[in-house]
């Protein structure tokens, strides 16, 4: 391996230095990352929590390791197939930048999935429902709803306004919220 390493022309081997060098990084960083470990110490490109400025960073150290990595190996493909230096430089340079263009791009789109998790009640008016334990005329008593809020099915405690008992297993409809987020829901009518 040595031998044919070292009778590689200077070309040929910075493009295998290049490729075997991000390769080796990219494969230690991804096999923290499903391990659980943290590399978040090799990356300098953390954000800070107040932050509100742009979200898509092009120039980062995952980025630049994917542009690394991809510039490497397409531009050692490019000299196996016999192209000329200029023509495998501008190859390699499109392939590791299309690379980091995807890798910002998937990291921006990833960042928006974030959910913080909290249930916003307002977004149940209007959602229909099943009583779940029975609610008391006149807001007498609280009884439970199933609903589905945020995506998911939830049991939440409710009131009416209606003169008559809401029993279980009937099917109601939430006309409103009160400030501590408890439902307001009527019977649904057809």
């Amino acid at each position: 391996m040595v031998d044919w390493f070292s009778n590689l022309e200077l070309f040929p081997k910075i493009y295998w230095g290049i490729a075997l060098l991000g390769s080796l990084i990219f494969t230690i960083m991804m096999l923290l990352t499903f391990m659980g470990g943290e590399t978040d110490s090799l990356d300098t490109d953390t954000e800070i929590d107040s932050d509100t400025g742009i979200g898509f960073q092009f120039i980062t150290v995952k980025n630049l390791i994917g542009f690394f990595t991809l510039f490497g190996w397409s531009g050692i493909a490019c000299i196996d197939a016999g192209l000329s230096k200029p023509v495998t430089i501008i190859i390699s340079l499109i392939c590791g930048l299309l690379m980091m263009s995807v890798m910002a791009a998937m990291f921006y789109f990833m960042r928006k999935l974030n959910d913080s998790g909290t249930l916003n009640f307002k977004n149940a008016i209007g959602a229909v429902g099943e009583v779940y334990l029975t609610i008391g005329a006149n807001r007498s008593s609280m009884g439970k709803v199933h609903i589905k809020i945020q995506g998911a099915l939830r049991e939440l405690e409710a009131l009416t306004d209606a003169d008559v008992n809401l029993k279980s297993s009937s099917v109601i409809k939430v006309k409103n919220v009160t400030e501590n987020g408890i439902l307001i829901v009527e019977l649904l009518t057809k």
